[in-house]
């Protein structure tokens, strides 16, 4: 059992740093110094891959002149033609706005349907900077990953800025990493602090490989329950264990 956030960060080789995860259920940001959690500037967002999916297909309803086909996509589809086709915008009002900045680009269907997304492409992951897209009134990600920032103690804030690391499959997005350290240094402005943010291309998993190497280390090993413990204790040896 342990913090995803600090997780993602061992996957980086940190262990000071701010982890900003976006995954398929839920997104968090997390400030991490030398390796203890700061609850009190840990925030969550309900805005993650499922809900981005569902916001997907809703615009496609809305824009195509196709809906019996949009409406018979199965979720897998979705999630797919999510991946393959959708990016963050660096500038969301002005190619809102602009469409010679729209890029159509083509998705043909496991039926043999083609569909066709134009702006559809970046408002699809847009409520992940901006929440009230999906009618919720929280911050977007960057302004939690501010807030997280302000929390945690001076004298060790500017490592933490130093190490911002993405985490989950909806950072995958082309485009996230740009636009989220715009965003950062955009709060940042005036001040002589600059944001450093870490993304790897292997950054979906990074949770997962981040416990992978925790579970490997030999200061970890003490920390297993053994299922013969587990047999002769039963489920409350785990407060006791950990």
């Amino acid at each position: 059992v342990a913090n995803t956030g600090f997780l993602s960060l061992c996957a980086y080789g940190r262990v000071t740093g701010l982890a900003v995860e976006a995954g398929a259920g839920v997104s968090h940001v997390t400030s991490v110094c030398l390796g203890q959690t700061w609850r009190e500037a840990t925030y969550r967002l309900d805005v993650a891959g499922c809900f981005l999916s569902n916001y997907l297909h809703n615009l496609l309803m809305k824009s195509s002149n196709i809906p019996p086909v949009l409406k018979a996509l199965k979720k897998t589809t979705v999630i797919q033609l999510k991946k393959q086709c959708c990016y963050v915008s660096m500038d969301y009002e002005g190619d809102l706005q602009d469409q010679a900045r729209h890029h159509p680009a083509g998705f043909r269907t496991p039926d043999g349907h083609w569909i066709t997304l134009h702006k559809e492409r970046f408002c699809c992951p847009e409520p992940l900077f901006q929440p009230k897209l999906l009618n919720q009134t929280s911050p977007g990600l960057h302004l939690l990953a501010f807030q997280s920032l302000q929390k945690i103690p001076d004298h060790c804030r500017r490592d933490v800025m130093g190490n911002v690391v993405l985490s989950g499959g909806s950072s995958m997005f082309p485009g996230f990493p740009e636009r989220m350290c715009l965003e950062l240094n955009a709060l940042f402005h005036g001040t002589d602090c600059q944001i450093k943010l870490l993304a790897t291309p292997e950054r979906g998993m990074a949770a997962w490989a981040g416990g992978s190497m925790t579970a490997s280390l030999n200061s970890f090993q003490h920390m297993w329950m053994g299922k013969g413990e587990y047999k002769e204790h039963g489920t409350e040896y785990v407060h006791t264990k950990f």
